[in-house]
């Protein structure tokens, strides 16, 4: 694949204080739009990210799928469709300058998606909890029961072919979206592979490990979603 035409979707809920973080490190010469997609903000994720250079879209139903799949239909707009998409978070744990490290298995044409791969990577410590550790743990080892394949990851820095991606028919709007993506492309035979990425304790608190709730319903979404398509 000659110089790919780059995406890359971020979905951003109160976000003001790291988006523009993520942004900046992001190399602008392989990419070509930065879609950060503002889940309903109270702060002023738009604005700074709209400032930073990003295309910012808004989408008021709340669901981290939610927020994806705003984005995967505003690039579906463009009159020019691109060959990959990189999806990555916007609270600075993922480091954004690595983009090229996890697109190069498609470039060289011998995968679809790239799983950035947490568990493998230099992770500082604490930036990972130990229901985040635990609950990961437990995922990717029935997703290897079940469907026969090994991961080490459900991270969000992920990236995919474009074509692929629409195969996939995403439709998961909250907490279990990475998930849907694995399985979906397992059972679709598409070329899976991880690399390792590296990873830092995040900027603010998080929606989903920070609280005991959020915690309790991102665990439950994963498994049953891993047992729905099983």
């Amino acid at each position: 694949m000659n110089q790919p035409v780059v995406d890359v979707i971020i979905p951003a809920l109160n976000e003001g204080a790291s988006v523009t973080k993520v942004i900046a490190d992001i190399n602008k010469t392989i990419v070509r739009e930065i879609v950060v997609v503002d889940n309903d903000s109270t702060d002023d994720t738009a604005s700074v990210a709209r400032l930073a250079g990003a295309t910012v879209l808004t989408e008021k139903k709340r669901g981290y799928g939610a927020a994806c799949l705003t984005g995967i239909r505003h690039i579906q707009s463009k009159a020019v469709a691109p060959d990959i998409i990189v999806f990555l978070d916007s609270d600075y744990s993922d480091h954004p300058e690595e983009i090229p490290m996890v697109i190069e298995p498609i470039i060289n044409g011998n995968h679809d998606l790239v799983i950035g791969s947490r568990a493998l990577g230099n992770r500082e410590a604490g930036s990972l909890t130990p229901q985040q550790l635990i609950g990961n743990r437990i995922a990717v080892w029935l997703i290897r029961l079940l469907y026969g394949i090994r991961f080490t990851d459900l991270g969000p820095f992920r990236a995919i072919r474009w074509s692929s991606l629409l195969d996939l028919g995403m439709k998961d709007e909250t907490y279990g979206w990475t998930v849907e993506m694995q399985i979906k492309a397992v059972r679709k035979k598409l070329r899976c592979t991880e690399v390792p990425v590296s990873y830092r304790r995040r900027i603010g608190v998080s929606k989903v490990s920070g609280t005991v709730r959020g915690t309790f319903l991102a665990g439950y979404k994963i498994i049953t979603t891993i047992f729905k398509y099983a």
